[in-house]
């Protein structure tokens, strides 16, 4: 028994590297057939991502975000939902923290902790009113929530030309400096990178994710009504409030990442032609993670090398972006079809069971 259940390991283990491996090669096959060399491509992202320290500290700042997002998506999807909406709910507690951070002058100790609750809770219920619609009015969270995105975008826009960006200017003043999350020290070790106490909240995060989903009753109540809503009502659970519930705290994870961002990242908010694309990007974070909170932590820390890897291979190795996309869209499919995996490996398994 204890054999058997070592080669289940083992597979759980392989079947993730396996994924990524042939993503790779799938890549690899694609940038063969547009006359580029992958070993030079491969060599250039690895280079970019772990060839200095500043570069190093840039990856770990684009993966937070990712972190976020991804967090937003699983928890809904964890409770039976589709939050495609962490996009306008990353936007939503980005102009939430810019306009508290930049009109409000507080002692840092309130200031700091006040400005990433307020930028949360604006994330929060933007995911709200998706989850309001779906509960009262049975109105599909995912159509709800793509259109709630352009209207984060455009309402932001909003408030910042009316009142935060000055005249003949495109963005905001920098937030006052007793709001910022930024750690000049850490900042120094890894070469001026832009790091931030956002990392350590990310990886909390992942912390709370699964103490509230496995750990309370709300969290109990949230997955089987996710489950089954109608089993759910019969038991006695209000699934209207658990809904609304779980759309809330999804928000709030990007709303937080968007926060986050503003305070610890630019310091500022500047008037957005298009989406930053990290909700957008969460979804996969979500996908390739297993919607657990681990697994989404170490989703965000594939795709973030695998984006800020890929200006080294635009630059050192002349790969055109398209290609690029390529082979992260191919790692991605399958990481997130790990069935398809898992059949190509069977036969490995059963050879290694037959034996044991």
């Amino acid at each position: 028994m204890n054999k058997v259940v070592r080669i289940f390991a083992k597979e759980s283990f392989l079947v993730p590297i396996v994924a990524i491996i042939l993503g790779l090669l799938v890549g690899a096959i694609a940038m063969l057939a547009g006359g580029f060399d992958p070993l030079l491509a491969y060599q250039a992202l690895l280079k970019n991502v772990f060839g200095d320290v500043y570069n190093l500290g840039e990856t770990i700042r684009q993966i937070t975000p990712l972190i976020f997002t991804g967090l937003s998506v699983a928890f809904a999807f964890r409770t039976g939902l589709f939050n495609i909406g962490a996009e306008g709910q990353f936007i939503l507690g980005m102009i939430a923290a810019t306009y508290f951070g930049v009109t409000f002058h507080l002692p840092a100790i309130i200031h700091v902790p006040l400005t990433l609750i307020i930028g949360a809770l604006a994330g929060g219920l933007w995911g709200a009113i998706a989850g309001y619609l779906k509960a009262v009015r049975g109105v599909h969270e995912v159509i709800t929530t793509i259109m709630l995105n352009w209207i984060a975008l455009y309402f932001s826009n909003y408030i910042l030309s009316a009142f935060l960006v000055p005249a003949g200017q495109q963005r905001s003043p920098d937030v006052q400096e007793s709001a910022m999350i930024s750690i000049s020290w850490l900042s120094d070790a890894f070469g001026s990178a832009r790091m931030h106490w956002g990392t350590l909240l990310a990886l909390l995060g992942a912390v709370v994710f699964y103490i509230i989903l496995w750990k309370t009753k709300m969290g109990f109540e949230l997955r089987a009504v996710g489950f089954n809503p109608h089993a759910s009502e019969y038991a006695g659970m209000n699934v209207n409030k658990n809904v609304i519930n779980a759309m809330f705290i999804g928000g709030i994870f990007a709303g937080l990442g968007g926060a986050c961002e503003v305070l610890g990242v630019f310091h500022y908010q500047a008037i957005m032609a298009a989406m930053p694309g990290y909700g957008l990007d969460g979804i996969a974070v979500a996908l390739i993670g297993g919607n657990t909170p681990l697994g989404v932590v170490l989703g965000a820390i594939l795709f973030g090398i695998l984006t800020f890897g890929a200006t080294g291979m635009k630059f050192d190795a002349g790969v055109p972006i398209e290609l690029i996309r390529v082979v992260i869209a191919s790692v991605i499919f399958f990481v997130a079809a790990h069935g398809i995996v898992q059949i190509l490996l069977k036969p490995f398994f059963a050879k290694r069971k037959g034996g044991e």
